[in-house]
C-alpha cells in the first residue's frame, strides 16, 4: 500500500478562499490540483492559487 500524508490544500474557488484536507502521496501542487479538480472540476468553477502544506 502506498504511503500518504495528510496535507492542507489552500486555494481559491471562483476568487473565494477555501481549504481542504487531503491524503496525498507527494504533496505536489499537481497532485493537489488533481484532487481539487476531481471535487470541483465538473461544475466549471475556476480553481486558482493552489498551495499545499502539512497541517500543524
Amino acid at each position: 500500500m502506498d504511503q500518504t500524508t495528510k496535507y492542507v490544500i489552500k486555494y481559491k474557488l471562483n476568487d473565494e478562499r477555501r481549504f481542504e484536507f487531503a491524503q496525498l502521496k507527494t504533496g505536489s501542487k499537481e497532485e493537489a490540483r488533481a484532487v481539487l479538480e476531481a471535487m470541483h472540476g465538473q461544475t466549471g468553477d475556476v480553481i486558482s492559487e493552489v498551495r499545499v502544506s502539512k497541517p500543524l
